[in-house]
């Protein structure tokens, strides 16, 4: 039976990307289902996020002891998925790590602990968690104020200098050969992700009060056998 639920992934990621079938589904409903598959995209926003921002900034990734660049984004991705903070911003936690990042006096590897603050801000807001089930609670509010984060943080990448008047990190560019907002892009596709999460929360809320008006409206009895 659980066989033939099993969703089809589009192998060439150009259409939509679900989870295969697994146990823990059957206790979550559509709405924790949607709200897990927005974590799980924002994560994987994230992590693209990192590649590029290492790409366009490889004296971030040499800072660190990592051989060379794809071990630096696999360590950044673990880092995420695990929640580790870098090593030296453990005791530190979402937006005092954004801060930190963002901080033209700090050392350390900047696009390690901006895509780490931005994942663990998100992650918070959703009291800590990256899967949902039906015993789980979220605040709206949380989950809007999160969106509100990333665009901050989007912000301050794209104009906050260092000393030298330079870049902190180097992201978007607009140039004579031509323009590359892939970074915006990713930024606007994770705030839409977690504006839509807020939203559908609040309505959430409130078709559960319509829904049992409803219910005295119409004379819905319950089962009985």
């Amino acid at each position: 039976m659980l066989g033939g639920c099993v969703a089809i992934n589009n192998p060439n990621g150009t259409g939509p990307s679900n989870e295969d079938m697994t146990f823990d589904q059957m206790v979550q409903t559509d709405f924790n289902r949607t709200v897990t598959i927005a974590m799980r995209d924002n994560l994987d926003s994230l992590k693209v996020l990192a590649e590029k921002l290492y790409r366009r900034n490889p004296n971030q990734w040499r800072k660190t002891t990592a051989e060379n660049i794809e071990e630096a984004i696999k360590r950044s991705n673990t880092a995420i998925d695990s929640r580790t903070p870098p090593g030296a911003l453990r005791g530190l936690s979402d937006i005092q790590i954004l801060s930190v990042s963002l901080d033209p006096t700090y050392p350390g590897d900047r696009v390690a602990a901006f895509v780490y603050g931005l994942a663990d801000t998100i992650i918070r807001a959703h009291n800590g968690k990256t899967r949902f089930y039906v015993t789980d609670s979220i605040d709206a509010q949380h989950v809007f104020n999160a969106a509100r984060n990333v665009e901050i943080a989007a912000w301050l990448l794209a104009t906050r200098k260092d000393k030298h008047n330079q870049p902190l990190l180097l992201a978007n560019e607009i140039g004579p050969d031509g323009a590359n907002l892939s970074f915006e892009r990713e930024f606007g596709q994770i705030i839409g992700r977690l504006d839509l999460i807020a939203n559908l929360l609040d309505e959430n809320l409130r078709r559960v009060g319509i829904n049992y008006v409803q219910g005295l409206l119409f004379f819905n009895f319950l089962p009985v056998r």
